[in-house]
């Protein structure tokens, strides 16, 4: 029995009409919905075979070329940093949808094609009007739509900042979930070199070694786990810690990301980069120092940090609107640019 197989279970509820409670997207944990998209055609057309799915998806794909994701067998379906982290264990290619599709449908792969993944792909882009028949109510109306498919693989423990809702269509997939404050219980690694864009867990879940990695026995203990079969759903609340197995031979899943506040605020990573930069190496008694300035105008800020200047003067001290935005975003850049 696999060590995830033990872990406390996700809190699961079923949808008997394809629709998600609106409790669930105020939720503070993770929450898999059983049988959330079981009558999408998508589904229906694409869970009893690779040859099933194509014919299906070509219904909608383009001749775009998209990202494909390729490792051999040495990598055991983890794609991942090389020995030394200067590089990666996998390469980086161009096929279109009907060759990668092609290529998934050989039984017996060439030995450097064992792995072959296509991750984060817009679904309006590549698979227009897919959504017209394939879709799901969210709590707002601009949230990107990404699909992810390949054979079994294995995506390092990551956090998104957006909300996420993950819905299988094809084959199965084990979600391993931690909150946002086991970070440092995960050994993550570099913040500017990524496999695809975030900082991922250094832990490698198929054996885990507790003595190299101490602190991950900690994160265990606070870790939800979840198996979702084809239909089924998982909301993922922003920040929250996740490693995706996909199971199966043949796998396809798509997935929802939308932020709850305006995209003029920007990307949070942007300032902690900007923090290590500035911050992070200064002597213990200024940092302790900034440690306060922080707090007062950002993580404790309210009313009272600009009530006492008049309205006209209150600048980005008082909530941000897009121009305000626009404004604070200039300032930043003419003084990076110094």
């Amino acid at each position: 029995m696999k060590w995830q197989d033990q872990l406390a279970p996700v809190r699961s509820i079923a949808s008997a009409d394809g629709t998600v409670p609106d409790a669930v997207w105020d939720s503070d944990e993770p929450v898999k919905i059983d049988g959330l998209v079981r009558n999408w055609p998508a589904v229906r057309k694409c869970s009893p075979s690779i040859e099933s799915a194509s014919r299906y998806l070509s219904r909608f794909w383009t001749a775009k070329p998209l990202t494909a994701y390729a490792g051999d067998s040495s990598i055991g379906g983890r794609f991942f940093y090389d020995g030394d982290f200067t590089g990666f264990n996998f390469t980086r290619g161009k096929a279109t949808l009907a060759q990668i599709l092609a290529k998934l449908a050989v039984t017996e792969r060439e030995d450097r094609l064992t792995t072959l993944y296509v991750g984060s792909t817009p679904v309006d882009a590549w698979l227009p009007r897919f959504r017209d028949e394939n879709d799901v109510r969210l709590p707002t109306s601009d949230a990107l739509a990404s699909f992810w498919l390949g054979t079994q693989a294995r995506i390092s423990a990551h956090f998104d900042f957006p909300d996420n809702l993950a819905c299988v269509v094809a084959g199965r997939r084990r979600f391993t979930l931690f909150p946002p404050d086991q970070i440092g219980n995960l050994y993550v690694g570099p913040v500017d070199h990524t496999p695809a864009g975030q900082a991922i867990s250094l832990v490698d879940f198929s054996n885990p070694d507790f003595d190299r990695h101490p602190r991950f026995a900690d994160a265990v203990e606070h870790a939800r786990g979840a198996g979702l079969q084809p239909g089924d759903a998982i909301f993922i609340p922003s920040m929250w810690w996740h490693h995706v197995e996909s199971l199966a031979a043949f796998n396809l899943l798509i997935n929802y990301w939308w932020r709850t506040t305006p995209a003029s605020m920007g990307a949070p990573t942007d300032a902690l980069l900007h923090a290590i930069l500035a911050l992070r190496d200064l002597p213990p008694r200024q940092r302790q120092a900034w440690r306060g300035v922080f707090n007062h105008y950002v993580f404790d800020a309210d009313e009272s940090v600009y009530a006492h200047i008049p309205e006209g003067g209150r600048g980005p001290l008082a909530p941000l609107d897009d121009a305000t935005a626009k404004q604070l975003r200039a300032t930043i850049v003419s003084k990076l640019n110094r």
